[in-house]
């Protein structure tokens, strides 16, 4: 009875003529039993990496039925994640919500006025308020950043709100 010459497939010679002579041969199996769909060259290069990765608990007569194993749990599983993904898909999507029409209306029709009483405010109150509003900067934040003192800033802003209620409600 002969040895065999090596006991695992960590020679990178022995490993590259495994690809050699596997590759193709499971490639065509994953395409005949699988389709394309499922990318059977990935699932070949994943196998072959599982393989490498077991080298050395792989003897180079069980490296073939390894490969062929491996590549095919592969496929099983991109098989499952599609059936998941399809089943999800099914699921009816809840897109409703408990808004009414002339309520989304009604607010399309605020923010246009809120918008245009914004560009209204003099340059130092829409500054001042938008720091504070839109990036929440505190008072003492933008006294910092705009080298006024915090009571300039409260002014500004108070100024600003009140600016905007009597032009909203104008509207």
């Amino acid at each position: 009875m002969s040895q065999p010459l090596h006991d695992n497939i960590c020679e990178s010679q022995l490993f590259e003529r495994l690809y050699k002579k596997h590759a193709k041969n499971l490639h065509n199996f994953l395409y005949y039993k699988f389709g394309e769909h499922l990318n059977p060259q990935d699932k070949v290069q994943e196998a072959f990496i599982k393989l490498w990765q077991n080298c050395s608990k792989v003897a180079p007569s069980k490296a073939k039925s390894f490969l062929f194993t491996t590549a095919n749990n592969l496929m099983l599983n991109a098989v499952a994640h599609q059936k998941v993904i399809l089943r999800y898909n099914e699921k009816p999507q809840k897109r409703t919500t408990n808004e009414t029409p002339l309520f989304v209306l009604e607010e399309k029709e605020y923010h246009v006025k809120l918008q245009k009483a914004i560009s209204n405010l003099t340059e130092a109150q829409r500054v001042a308020f938008l720091m504070n509003r839109v990036e929440g900067k505190r008072f003492k934040e933008i006294a910092e950043l705009l080298d006024i003192s915090v009571k300039g800033v409260e002014k500004r802003i108070y100024g600003a709100l009140k600016r905007l209620r009597e032009e909203i409600e104008e509207l």
